[in-house]
């Protein structure tokens, strides 16, 4: 009987299974979709990540379209209120000097596949990227990182091991604190970039090295890569077109414009190697198992499985 105010039910009959602490490969698993998440969508418009784009001192991703509309103010449609992209932004972005736009290498190689328009939610990000050193796709699952204040992609593998105090693309001078992690994982680094972004604000410069407005004249003759002079909060572009030109700018095969000797080498090393396999795949041609059905040019058969006829062999003849 029940719901006629004769019984009262015990805890023991309402809940009868104890909650349970997620396991290690649902940990896993949830932190790789995040990671998914955060790589193909900008988390203040809710769009496709797409060149151009900015990071802040913590290696979060946005579009730079979206950056702006929320240092102008505006209400444009697309871009979450402005109380939510405060509380996504944690106030590490007053102005365009607190980010730094990155250049991806671009993967020309790359197709789409049937099944991406079929599935688009899950597959957001049809332009491919990947490091200009190792050609290794950039994404969920790979540590990348990007230097300041050129904003040059890599894995973090490649900077490990090829350590320098240049950009490996541009040749642009940089320092180990300047290597900064896109979308960490793991706390310590988090807590690192946290770090540098207090000490930088001590020194009066922002994410991207340069001088934050309102601190005091530096000297004209200053070793630092600091701007002497203030401006606004918001360093719009002077050409918004000339932006996008730049940001879209990107070469076709790795290793093209790169001007660190030791990394041009691995890259070109890496390119012989991708294009030796292409060679192998086309010289393989049809599949072995229809292949063998075909008389090749130096077996001495005459014709293939279709024209060559049945043979008697010599001991049946007699």
């Amino acid at each position: 009987m029940g719901n006629d105010g004769g019984s009262i039910p015990t805890r023991r009959e309402l809940v009868k299974e104890a909650a349970r602490a997620p396991t290690t490969a649902q940990l896993k698993e949830t932190q790789r979709e995040q990671q998914e998440h955060a790589w193909t969508t900008c988390p203040l418009s809710h769009k496709v990540l797409a060149r151009p784009i900015v990071s802040d001192s913590v290696g979060n991703l946005y579009n730079k379209d979206a950056v702006l509309q929320f240092l102008i103010g505006d209400d444009a449609e697309g871009i979450s209120s402005k109380s939510d992209c405060e509380e996504i932004l944690c106030g590490r972005v007053k102005g365009l000097r607190d980010v730094v736009e990155l250049h991806f290498e671009v993967d020309t190689e790359r197709t789409e596949h049937p099944s991406d328009k079929i599935n688009a939610h899950r597959h957001q990000r049809r332009e491919g990227w990947i490091c200009p050193i190792t050609a290794k796709p950039l994404g969920a699952g790979v540590k990348s990182v990007y230097l300041v204040p050129c904003g040059h992609v890599f894995t973090e593998e490649a900077i490990r091991q090829l350590k320098g105090d240049k950009c490996l693309q541009c040749d642009e001078a940089y320092t180990e604190d300047n290597v900064i992690s896109i979308l960490p994982t793991k706390e310590e680094e988090k807590q690192r970039l946290i770090a540098r972004g207090q000490k930088l604000a001590e020194q009066g410069l922002t994410h991207s090295l340069k001088k934050a407005p309102g601190s005091k004249k530096r000297k004209k003759h200053a070793t630092d890569n600091s701007v002497d002079t203030p401006s606004n909060t918001v360093d719009a572009p002077k050409s918004a077109a000339a932006a996008n030109d730049r940001s879209s700018t990107s070469t076709p095969t790795p290793g093209g414009n790169i001007k660190n000797a030791s990394a041009a080498k691995i890259a070109a090393r890496v390119k012989d190697e991708q294009d030796e396999k292409n060679k192998r795949q086309k010289r393989a041609g049809l599949n072995e198992n229809l292949d063998s059905l075909f008389t090749k040019k130096d077996s001495k058969k005459s014709g293939d499985f279709m024209t060559r006829g049945f043979t008697i062999p010599a001991s049946a003849r007699r």
